[in-house]
């Protein structure tokens, strides 16, 4: 890919938008991001003009309303991000023909069984997060031919708020936390999924697809593992979700299957342990 290709990245100052913006400069693609601050997506006619105005070759759709709990109360705003504002850019990457890249999640299943979800498996999400990005799904699949749809989960980067920050900030005042043990998943690290997508769309597999780092641990385990390569003391106890009270369902299920990448020769990502060591030290180069 050379210069003449053009991308925009929503969403460009979260943590995917950041390193998928900061991936695709790296392999020569002119990178247009933006941000709520100079495109609101819910705006149907101004969403319309600055993709028309720019004419991406390809759109990645990284913004979205991400706070599960909120979103549970603020119904109408979550929707009109994920749904509303979702659908105007689909709309206007049909209109330029541009491909469009939808992020989407591991909440769009309900969390049941202990194997890895499938590509295929029955969409059924248990909060409406889940359930707005579902709707996201089905107006990228109406809308464009020729798109990407990568569901993910757990995910950090260095630009942002997650769970491996907040570990590390309760390290410097507690000896004592409680971090639920019956969720499963994959933490993903934002880096490795930029480097994935921007691998991805070098292809013509259109589709969906499961962007998470390799193998599978409960948010416990995770914050184990944080504060091993930390090499710092920290009393962790394990308890239930349904201790841990919050307003919007989790997923006590959140593998996701990653055969779809093998199956097109695709590299997967790193183990979720490798990417935490690399994480942790981006952290401390920044």
């Amino acid at each position: 890919m050379n210069f003449q290709i053009k991308a925009l990245v929503t969403g460009g100052n979260g943590q995917l938008g950041y390193d998928v913006s900061k991936q695709l400069s790296q392999i020569g693609i002119k990178v247009i991001t933006t941000t709520k601050d100079n495109l609101d997506i819910t705006n149907e006619k101004r969403t319309r003009q600055f993709i028309i105005e720019t004419k991406p070759d390809i759109i990645i759709h990284c913004a979205a309303y991400t706070a599960v709990d909120k979103a549970e109360e603020e119904q109408e705003i979550c929707y009109s991000v994920n749904v509303e504002g979702t659908k105007y850019i689909a709309q206007s990457a049909q209109e330029i023909n541009a491909k469009l890249v939808y992020i989407s999640t591991d909440y769009v299943f309900n969390g049941s069984g202990n194997t890895p979800h499938a590509i295929t498996d029955l969409i059924n999400p248990v909060n409406y997060y889940g359930q707005t990005k579902a709707e996201g799904e089905e107006i990228v699949k109406n809308y464009i031919q020729e798109h990407f749809i990568i569901r993910t989960s757990w995910v950090y980067g260095i630009n942002g708020h997650n769970f491996v920050k907040t570990m590390m900030h309760l390290g410097e005042s507690k000896k004592k936390i409680q971090v639920v043990d019956d969720q499963i998943g994959s933490p993903t690290y934002t880096k490795d999924l930029a480097t994935f997508i921007s691998n991805l769309i070098q292809t013509e597999n259109y589709g969906t697809y499961h962007g998470v780092n390799e193998g599978y641990c409960s948010w416990y385990q995770f914050a184990q593992e944080i504060f091993a390569q930390l090499a710092q003391d920290m009393k962790i106890v394990p308890i239930s979700s349904q201790a841990y009270i919050t307003k919007a369902q989790r997923p006590k299920n959140s593998r996701l299957s990653t055969v779809a990448t093998e199956n097109i020769g695709l590299e997967k990502l790193p183990h979720w342990k490798n990417a935490l060591k690399r994480y942790l030290q981006e952290i401390k180069e920044k």
